[in-house]
């Protein structure tokens, strides 16, 4: 169980940001959620595919903040944004900031907390 755990806590959190941003612009939160989460649950499998393939020579750690980490939350932000354009939903540039600030905020400011008390 420990070993999928960091993989939930993703994914949960990338659930968090799509609800708080579909509360915060007045849309139905579950009505529309699984339209709103797709694009970032996609590039959040493609960042964790991406890191375990960087570690596949050394130990993988899913609580590090280099290389897995970052690699994780730049690319569920890239691969959001990029399936949120293809499909036809927003990406203005204020977006694309916020989604930035706040994704980082939520997949590095965990780990970073995991470090900090270890």
């Amino acid at each position: 169980m420990k070993r999928y755990a960091p993989f939930g806590i993703d994914a949960l959190l990338v659930i968090v940001f799509c609800a708080i941003g579909r509360r915060s612009h007045d849309e139905a939160v579950l009505a529309g959620l699984l339209k709103t989460v797709w694009p970032f649950g996609a590039g959040l499998i493609l960042g964790w595919v991406a890191a375990v393939f960087v570690a596949r020579n050394a130990r993988f750690d899913a609580t590090a903040l280099w290389p897995s980490g970052i690699l994780i939350w730049a690319t569920t932000l890239v691969g959001g944004m990029t399936l949120r354009a293809i499909s036809g939903q927003g990406v203005a540039a204020s977006f694309v900031i916020v989604a930035s600030c706040v994704l980082a905020l939520f997949l590095l400011g965990w780990r970073a907390a995991i470090r900090a008390l270890r």
